[in-house]
């Protein structure tokens, strides 16, 4: 067989295949304002919601982000966003929790950092919201779930929110219209030594 051969039944095949990417387009008539939830053990979650922040940059769109957690350092991330003037880039945390190794200064920080995302929530101009690492702060019960939710579920009809953070709640993932799950399978710092690197993790 020549590289100019198509296998056989590939026109069927793709015939198939173009006809249920059609069906599904058709269907798919609504717009509303989407809960995104980047979770899992693996790389890329913040890098995931950052860069839709960056398509919805460049759509003109407004977007907010409120980094819970991270704090410790200045991120690259916050450096290049920031310097968009539709884009609003908060950083309230006090670094990673076994630092601080405080809970109640951990459970006051997540709750300037909710405010900060409420504010955002209420404020119409924001159509992105992107809170990094909430997830962690659920899990560790920094914050009240339910009153969380509660926000999420009443936010208006074309406001998008994107959480990041391993260890999503089951009830955020249930209320969630995305839901990606990032899965380590190898990482150069667990299985080779291998430091965190400028432009990769930070």
């Amino acid at each position: 067989m020549n590289s100019d051969t198509h296998p056989p039944n590939y026109a069927r095949q793709t015939a198939r295949r173009k006809a249920g990417y059609e069906r599904k387009q058709a269907r798919a008539t609504d717009e509303k304002g989407l809960l995104l939830v980047f979770t899992g053990p693996g790389k890329g979650k913040t890098t995931a919601a950052f860069g839709m922040a960056l398509r919805a940059v460049g759509h003109g769109m407004r977007v907010g982000v409120v980094q819970f957690i991270k704090g410790g350092w200045d991120s690259a991330e916050r450096a290049a966003l920031s310097r968009f003037e539709n884009v609003d880039f908060q950083v309230i945390g006090d670094g990673f929790t076994w630092l601080t190794q405080n809970r109640e200064q951990d459970v006051a920080t997540a709750e300037r950092a909710w405010a900060e995302a409420e504010r955002m929530i209420g404020d119409p101009r924001y159509e992105l919201i992107i809170l990094d690492e909430l997830n962690i702060v659920l899990h560790y019960g920094y914050l009240d779930q339910a009153r969380v939710l509660a926000a999420f579920s009443a936010r208006r009809l074309g406001l998008h929110i994107a959480v990041t953070g391993r260890n999503a709640p089951a009830a955020l993932v249930e209320l969630a219209d995305l839901v990606s799950e990032v899965r380590a399978v190898k990482h150069p710092y667990r299985e080779q030594g291998v430091k965190a690197q400028k432009g990769i993790e930070f």
